[in-house]
């Protein structure tokens, strides 16, 4: 079996799109969170997840909106929350609420967090991926920093899909990952998008005019 694996959407509609597009035939969808924030279409965007119902875990951003809850948010990811709970309906903000911090899938061989294993907040940089952070599953799907990185170890695999809708590793394209079940195996893909369709959408909707050019620049 093989699985897409996506995180950090950000309400970023355009740019899952064209990952859904690219994307080679999967037997289905993994997400370690962060579906919504920053992004134009919020809404959107978990439409997608829950008509598809796909595995996700909760990020940070989706907390935020759901629980009306802060992380040391700046000024930019402030107006994207805020955005984001002015635009979801009732339904949306309830599967928010109800994502998990952490969930096992594909009976225990894969294991999905936002952060970290013992703190979904914590932004594991690349530097960080080390064979300690596996408990017992042979992969574990990490997202939050919007960094594309996959790490192999003797006791398994420890990737991070990179950001759908916001990529933070200098390249604007859209980032994802696909996962081979049967020989472990990841390829990272990236995936290019219309990011001017995404800053109109970004300046219409009153945001921050930096969430529009930090697009085109990955960053």
């Amino acid at each position: 079996m093989k699985f897409g694996v996506i995180s950090d959407i950000h309400g970023n509609k355009v740019a899952l799109d064209a990952v859904l597009g690219d994307m080679p035939p999967v037997d289905g969808l993994l997400c370690a969170g962060d579906v919504v924030g920053y992004g134009p279409s919020p809404a959107e965007c978990v439409d997608v997840l829950m008509e598809r119902d796909v595995p996700t875990v909760m990020g940070n951003h989706d907390r935020a909106v759901a629980r009306d809850t802060r992380f040391s948010f700046n000024e930019l990811a402030q107006a994207g929350v805020k955005y984001s709970r002015k635009q979801l309906e009732n339904r949306h903000i309830e599967w928010l609420g109800h994502l998990p911090d952490e969930r096992r899938e594909c009976d225990g061989y894969v294991k999905i967090v936002h952060g970290h294993p013992d703190d979904p907040d914590h932004y594991t940089r690349p530097h960080e991926f080390a064979p300690n952070l596996l408990r017992g599953e042979a992969v574990l799907i990490l997202g939050h920093t919007h960094v594309q990185h996959t790490a192999e170890f003797a006791e398994g695999v420890v990737m991070n899909p990179g950001s759908v809708g916001q990529p933070r590793d200098g390249d604007p394209r859209a980032a994802y990952s696909v996962l081979d079940m049967e020989t472990g195996e990841v390829e990272e893909r990236r995936v290019e998008y219309d990011i001017e369709q995404v800053q109109q959408a970004i300046r219409e909707a009153g945001l921050p005019d930096r969430l529009a050019t930090r697009l085109a620049k990955g960053e």
